[in-house]
């Protein structure tokens, strides 16, 4: 349940933040623990609890849309960290209440690419390959389209739920990942994003209409040991 947020798009979405308002003072004892995670530091489970618990009391006084937005970065950390001695089906709740959260915050702030990349990336992970899991992304890309972080797991999410697209939406995709190839400099991380043939087949019809996209990915995936 839980293999579609342990790779890449789930480290980067866990940790990737859309900046919100300072909030009440009972959030920002969150702060320190968020901090830890980021930087990928351990955390002992007691501090993760009482960083939860302080923004639970927050949301209990100010149930604003970026409050929710903050926890559910928060609940996904804990859910994914891996320094944590910490059962499957505690991971599955914490990433329960995270989609809670992010539903609650969207609604009220619809308007977050980096949320909404993240709901794809936990609705992937709970429920696989899904028409929820294409909302998301989708409204994270057109609420988003320029944040270079959130390209890497956006394509795996891509080619992991590409059957649930439509055609509409696939030549839409075809446009964004080319706009995407031509501004982005370091483009080794394709190479990480295609784990198949498959993979590789999805990736080269979208970028078909690229000159000269074919030879580098090539290029690429060669360096990268994955193409003789």
């Amino acid at each position: 349940m839980l293999r579609g947020l342990l790779g890449l798009g789930g480290a980067i979405l866990a940790y990737a933040v859309w900046p919100v308002m300072g909030g009440a003072w009972q959030a920002q004892k969150a702060d320190p623990v968020v901090s830890l995670l980021r930087d990928g530091k351990p955390v002992a489970a007691a501090a993760m609890t009482a960083a939860i618990a302080a923004l639970d009391r927050a949301i209990a006084a100010d149930p604003v849309a970026g409050l929710h937005l903050r926890r559910s970065e928060l609940l996904v950390a804990a859910a994914l960290a891996p320094n944590v001695d910490m059962p499957v089906d505690q991971r599955v709740a914490l990433l329960r209440r995270a989609q809670d959260d992010l539903d609650a915050g969207l609604g009220g702030a619809p308007a977050r690419g980096v949320a909404w990349a993240r709901l794809a990336s936990v609705r992937q992970g709970l429920e696989g390959t899904s028409r929820r899991v294409v909302d998301a992304l989708m409204m994270s890309i057109e609420t988003a389209p320029l944040i270079g972080v959130l390209w890497p797991p956006r394509l795996q999410l891509i080619l992991d739920n590409w059957v649930a697209f439509t055609a509409e939406e696939r030549q839409s995709l075809a446009t964004y990942v080319t706009r995407t190839w031509r501004i982005d400099r370091d483009k080794r991380w394709y190479a990480q994003v295609i784990r198949s043939p498959v993979d590789e087949l999805l990736v080269r019809y979208l970028l078909r209409d690229e000159p000269k996209a074919q030879e580098e990915l090539t290029q690429i995936l060669v360096r990268a040991g994955k193409k003789k």
